[in-house]
């Protein structure tokens, strides 16, 4: 875990950056896609919800849901990615809903900066190095303009 600034440019521009966000995305795809078939199926989506304990907490603070509950929403999560309802998702779905949800918490964010605990290896956190490797870029060309 790594505690970042980040605001909801930062993930705008990695969104906006295909390559860099193709690459990111087909990377967890591929780590969630547990039986390598190319498709997400509703168990291996929700090992990742689970990891990420979606419904397990509150603001940080642990929160005790029914089984049920969090069984509902947890198909209503795998229902949005799985868009042609075949019952598993494929890496263009996955992208396209991955998309849409960096984007809305982008808007979210909107450009006040805040500090966030993230996930090693979360797109956030990339989002985050990208934008630091951008920035490190920049300072180099200046400096070397300046010399």
């Amino acid at each position: 875990m790594s505690v970042e600034i980040i605001d909801g440019t930062t993930i705008t521009n990695f969104v906006e950056d295909e390559e860099a966000f193709s690459a990111s995305v087909s990377d967890l795809f591929a780590q969630l896609d547990a039986d390598k078939d190319g498709f997400l199926s509703y168990t291996e989506m929700v090992k990742e919800l689970q990891r990420l304990r979606v419904m397990e907490t509150h603001f940080g603070v642990d929160v005790k849901r029914e089984p049920e509950e969090v069984a509902r929403v947890y198909e209503s999560l795998f229902v949005q990615f799985d868009h042609d309802m075949n019952g598993r998702v494929d890496k263009n779905e996955f992208k396209k809903e991955t998309k849409k949800m960096l984007l809305a918490m982008a808007n979210g964010l909107g450009s006040l900066p805040v500090q966030m605990a993230l996930e090693h290896d979360s797109l956030l956190l990339k989002a985050v190095k990208r934008e630091y490797s951008y920035a490190a870029s920049a300072n180099n060309n200046l400096l070397a303009n300046a010399a």
